[in-house]
């Protein structure tokens, strides 16, 4: 894909598009909007983010809209400093399915909610454990706004919201908006397409909205040739070696997404309502290469006389890896009132499948007759939930005004299934007695021992109070207890109270315990996997094992527990009537029996014959086991400050946010003997521990500008390796984006913009040099350097 082209196809569509009245209400590309009703962290319909007990964003569709990425999680990260999210170029799944985090905790102890309805988990498990929501498969276009509820919420939502509440908020309003935007980084690649639009219809009866979205992605490459295959080449001047032989960079990727919401009131009392979000898409990135002059493919064997690898790969080869994956969700629920309780009674199913492929590959074991593509498996998560929500207000004679009180059941079932691949991914043929390794060489294919179906069922009951005592001073409680098929019950609560000193300033704080309940995906599963030793260029393969195999509990391996929290909070919020408004607030998360993988175990003979009897995919060749394990306790302390003010400027209107997040994680127990070091380092030094942003917008007449600078602080990598764990601590780095708009007329806006203008890089990862790779997998920002993007857009 070339720009011109896509920058062609703007226009095209540009052309095209409806004719729309410009929008007059500008929002601030910022992550806080304190005077918005919310609908997160509270069952009450009239509480704003300046109301609330606990720190809530409110991120508008505009500043979603200012971030050019069309992954959410980007646009949070951009806007929401307490929120990263890591790049992992060549990491198998989770260059699809990228991990985020919320206060520097795991991806799966943030709950994401949409419409205030629990999202289901993607069917991907990290590199350290974690299942969290792919938040990739929604897209922006459909929303109206995001709110980030920055603080425990177990007690009010259930597990998995340990850091805070995602909640996702679609737009149900009438007419139609849509745009069509194309850009590519500075170095000429990565050229991306993004074309959406959204309509919908209302009445006094209900509302109808449809939107749909298409992405098309190029790859990018900042790679260096590997010093092994200039070797390789200088050795053997006939061959044409690819340079680069292997690429460290995005994947190349296409997608469609889709979303439908409705509601329509049936009688006067009750109304029925729904949404359903669906995914398609299509993924591929490289794998390390492998050197013929030292990969254990290319040997001959006796077992194949006459057969040699070299015939088909005569300079190596990469793996190319990818990922058919669909998403769907549907929600549907009837609420009312009745008796002076307003009810919401819903139901709610989510899937989410990952069907993988490699290609360019070879299973040598069966030397001729393995096939150089496969289906390695498939990984399936579906989720289904009941729901039953009833509020009603409290009339209390001690009371300022009216409590509010809300109470409900929720049960949920919860499923993960794997599905075995190709035989010829996973076998073990006969030259494997030989020394050629055996299953799809890159990405093993899952064996029918290790396919399956496993699943979890929870019953839920809460209790929430919200108590104004006096028109200054105010107390929200909750209880919820909920009881697990696989672990057993748990009961958590929460205490949040605010006292308001004047209109423009109070005080407000918390205190809350939580829990995460170790997933089907995580009891059950097992995994084969391969790596590059960065020191020795050698592959290795490593198992990891569900706690409850043998193997596993030989080694120490026990149940997994639920990871429980006790989290507290303190702030203050500041406004006055020159349009400025300030939230500062403090925090506490400590965590018990905290989800990790863990060290790595040499595999013996022994070990070897016993996984090869169970029909471990590369039993083998296996260096190496591992197994998910609670083994840390840790405590995560932050501040949290957000800032924004809004004024007119020489006949515009000027907006200025800032936001900023200081986070630090400390270990406060680690099971030595389960844990390594390495894993304690990611814990307390794999992010930031300061993370910022600015952002000016000025709004003139028919011109709109933006500037934004991102700021994070000094992170360490820390990453496995066979031969020696490798660590290095990268510098802090601050990024600058600039977009310009002009309304073209009433009905059409034209943006001109770029992200990282200023073409800044990280400090290089001089650790993985000899593999080809120039900066760390593991960043928490863009390493592609400085992009470029115009954009059309609609509304009507």
């Amino acid at each position: 894909m070339k720009f011109l082209s896509t920058t062609a196809a703007a226009a095209i569509v540009a052309a095209l598009a409806p004719c729309a009245h410009a929008d007059e209400a500008r929002q601030a590309a910022g992550a806080s909007a304190v005077d918005e009703v919310i609908v997160t962290g509270t069952r009450r319909v009239d509480r704003t983010a300046f109301d609330s007990t606990a720190p809530v964003d409110v991120v508008s569709a505009e500043a979603l809209e200012s971030i050019v990425s069309d992954q959410i999680m980007d646009k949070l990260a951009a806007t929401t400093p307490s929120f990263n999210v890591q790049r992992l170029p060549m990491a198998d799944g989770q260059v699809f399915v990228r991990p985020a985090t919320l206060r520097g905790l795991s991806p799966d102890q943030t709950l994401v909610l949409v419409n205030g309805k629990r999202r289901h988990r993607s069917a991907l498990l990290g590199s350290r454990g974690a299942q969290g929501v792919d938040l990739g498969q929604l897209a922006g276009i459909a929303m109206e706004r995001i709110e980030v509820l920055r603080d425990g919420a177990s007690a009010q939502y259930g597990s998995d919201a340990i850091a805070g509440v995602i909640n996702i908020i679609l737009n149900d309003k009438p007419g139609f908006s849509g745009f069509v935007q194309g850009g590519q980084y500075y170095e000429g690649d990565g050229a991306k397409l993004e074309a959406a639009g959204r309509y919908g219809w209302a009445s006094d009866a209900g509302h109808l909205a449809v939107s749909l979205d298409y992405t098309s992605s190029d790859p990018t490459s900042r790679t260096r040739q590997r010093a092994d295959a200039i070797a390789l080449q200088a050795a053997n001047p006939t061959l044409k070696v690819p340079n680069p032989v292997q690429r460290w960079g995005q994947p190349e990727r296409e997608l469609w997404r889709g979303t439908l919401d409705g509601a329509y009131q049936l009688t006067d009392a009750v109304e029925l309502y729904g949404f359903a979000t669906y995914s398609d898409s299509n993924g591929v990135s490289d794998f390390n290469w492998r050197n013929p002059a030292t990969d254990s493919s290319f040997k001959t064997s006796t077992v194949f006389p006459g057969w040699d690898l070299h015939t088909i790969y005569p300079t190596g080869f990469s793996p190319q890896f990818g990922q058919d994956e669909t998403d769907y969700a549907l929600n549907a629920g009837l609420r009312g009132s009745l008796a002076g309780f307003d009810w919401d009674l819903s139901a709610s199913t989510g899937r989410d499948k990952i069907d993988y492929f490699i290609r360019n590959t070879i299973n040598a074991s069966l030397g001729p007759n393995s096939p150089t593509s496969f289906r390695p498996g498939v990984l399936i998560q579906e989720e289904k939930t009941l729901n039953l929500d009833v509020v009603r207000p409290l009339e209390l004679s001690v009371l300022a005004k009216p409590a509010n009180l809300a109470f409900g059941l929720e049960r949920r079932q919860e499923t993960y299934e794997i599905e075995a691949g190709d035989e010829a991914s996973w076998a073990v043929g006969p030259g494997a007695a030989t020394g050629l390794p055996s299953g799809s060489n890159g990405f093993p294919g899952y064996s029918p021992s290790q396919a399956g179906s496993w699943d979890q069922t929870s019953t839920a009951a809460y209790v929430d109070l919200d108590l104004p005592w006096t028109t200054a001073f105010s107390t929200d409680l909750a209880v919820r207890y909920e009881d697990f098929s696989e672990f057993g019950s748990t009961t958590d609560g929460k205490i949040a109270a605010r006292y308001e000193f004047s209109p423009h300033f109070a005080i407000r704080g918390a205190v809350s315990t939580g829990f995460r309940a170790p997933t089907p995906g995580q009891l059950y599963s097992t995994r084969t996997s391969q790596g590059l030793d960065t020191t020795t260029l050698q592959l290795f393969t490593a198992g990891r094992l569900s706690p409850l195999d043998p193997v596993a509990q030989y080694f120490g391996a026990k149940a997994l527990k639920p990871e429980t929290s006790r989290n507290y909070s303190a702030g203050l919020v500041w406004r006055n009537d020159a349009g400025l408004t300030l939230s500062l607030d403090a925090y506490q998360i400590e965590v018990d029996d905290r989800f990790a993988v863990s060290k790595s175990y040499t595999v013996t003979s022994d070990i070897r014959a016993i996984l090869l009897a169970q029909g471990v995919p590369g039993a083998d060749s296996l260096t190496s086991l591992n197994y998910f394990t609670n083994s840390f306790d840790t405590r995560t302390r932050g501040i949290d400050l957000v800032a924004s003010w809004r004024t007119d400027l020489a006949g515009g209107a000027l907006t200025l946010t800032g936001a900023y997040n200081w986070n630090q994680t400390k270990v406060l127990r680690a099971n030595s003997a389960e844990v390594s070091e390495l894993a304690k380092t990611n814990l307390e030094e794999g992010l930031p521990a300061h993370k910022g942003n600015v952002t000016a917008t000025y709004a003139h007449g028919r011109f709109e500008g933006m500037a934004r600078i991102r700021y994070y602080g000094e992170w360490t990598d820390a990453e496995y390796q066979s031969s020696a764990n490798l660590i290095q601590t990268f510098g802090a780095r601050a990024f600058v984006d600039l977009s310009l708009s002009m309304e073209l007329n009433e009905h059409l806006k034209a943006t001109v913009g770029g992200e990282n203008i200023f073409d800044t890089y990280p400090d290089e990862a001089t650790f993985q040099a000899s593999r080809g790779l120039i900066y760390s997998r593991n960043a928490v920002y863009d390493t592609d350097g400085g992009l470029y993007y115009v954009r059309l857009s609609a509304t009507f």
